[in-house]
Formats: structure tokens, C-alpha cells, sequence
């Protein structure tokens, strides 16, 4: 059973702006909160940004500080989305969906969608 799934990723210009969304199976309120994480070629993989599922609090890594934006929407869509605003070429990764299930503690991961940052 496939628990998180992402999209909106591809090919844009520095400056540019895109926008992720990660699906959750059942309710992204099942999980303590859902992350991004991103991994270029050659790197670590490494967190962007967090929402909290109790209170919503939002985190950022600090290169994307004013640049990013996470959001969510458990009444609709069942999804948490990041904005990416101002897109630099160092922002060219495979993102990552992330959610630790609350009931069982076991930690799920999305496939990854690439983004790509032209110059």
C-alpha cells in the first residue's frame, strides 16, 4: 500500500516558481507530521520543511527561509503542499515526502519527485 505520494515536480528557470503536493493514504492527521526532504547528486539527503500535524508549526531550512512555503489541507484534498518561490539552481534535487504514522510509529517515504533549476 503505497502511503505518500508526491508531484508537481520539473524543469524551471532560475526564478521560477513550483509548487510539490504529497497525497497521504488516510489521513495526513495520522502521521505526527509530514515532511520535505530533498537529495541532489552527490548529497546527503537533507530536511527542507516540516509541518506539524497537532498545531501546524511550520519549519524551514534556513536556504529556503522567505523562498518556501509549506501548507496543508486535511479536509479536502488529504495533502501537504510546498510552495517554491524564487527557485535557485542549488535547489535542483529529488524531493521527498516523509510522515512517521502515529498508531505505529513507522516511518514512510514518497518515491521522490525531481526538480530542476536551469540557470
Amino acid at each position: 500500500q503505497v502511503h505518500l505520494v508526491e508531484s508537481g515536480g520539473g524543469l524551471v528557470q532560475s526564478g521560477g516558481s513550483l509548487r510539490l503536493s504529497c497525497a497521504a493514504s488516510g489521513s495526513i492527521l495520522d502521521y505526527y507530521s509530514i515532511a520535505w526532504f530533498r537529495q541532489a547528486p552527490g548529497k546527503e539527503r537533507e530536511g527542507v520543511s516540516c509541518i506539524a500535524s497537532g498545531d501546524g508549526s511550520a519549519y524551514y531550512l534556513d536556504s529556503v527561509k522567505g523562498r518556501f512555503t509549506i501548507s496543508r489541507d486535511n479536509a479536502k484534498t488529504n495533502a501537504v503542499y510546498l510552495q517554491m518561490d524564487s527557485l535557485k539552481p542549488e535547489d535542483t534535487a529529488v524531493y521527498y515526502c516523509h510522515g512517521i504514522r502515529i498508531l505505529t510509529s513507522t516511518n514512510y517515504w514518497g518515491r521522490g519527485t525531481q526538480v530542476t533549476v536551469s540557470s
